[in-house]
């Protein structure tokens, strides 16, 4: 399902890659219960480059980086790379902003999620 007619992965699954990195992250570095939790993260904006084809079932690895981190949203740095390529096939950015489950307003994140997003803050 994720090759388009072209023979490669279609862009819009690449944003599904994305998110899927970003939420293993927060779920098993975070605590983020994206089942019962009353804070979610919610995706605002998001952009990727494309630079060179993937096609299933090529091994893929991806990159994770926190480039902005504020109380209530996060902006990650993306990369997805084929299995033994030193060069990004792809790479981008999304933003999350937490809200509240219930009201979908946005909240502080909670200090666990923040202290593992930390840890992805690349400093100079």
């Amino acid at each position: 399902m994720d090759n388009d007619l072209y023979g490669h992965i279609n862009n819009v699954t690449y944003y599904s890659y994305f998110d899927t990195v970003a939420n293993h992250y927060l779920i098993h570095e975070g605590g983020l219960d994206i089942h019962a939790g009353s804070v979610i993260g919610l995706v605002v904006e998001s952009k990727c480059g494309y630079h060179a084809p993937l096609a299933y079932p090529d091994r893929l690895r991806a990159g994770l980086r926190v480039d902005k981190l504020g109380n209530r949203s996060v902006t990650y740095g993306i990369a997805l790379f084929k299995e033994g390529e030193e060069e990004a096939a792809a790479h981008g950015y999304f933003v999350h902003v937490f809200v509240d489950r219930q009201t979908r307003k946005a909240v502080a994140m909670p200090e666990r999620l923040r202290e593992a997003l930390g840890w992805l803050v690349l400093t100079p």
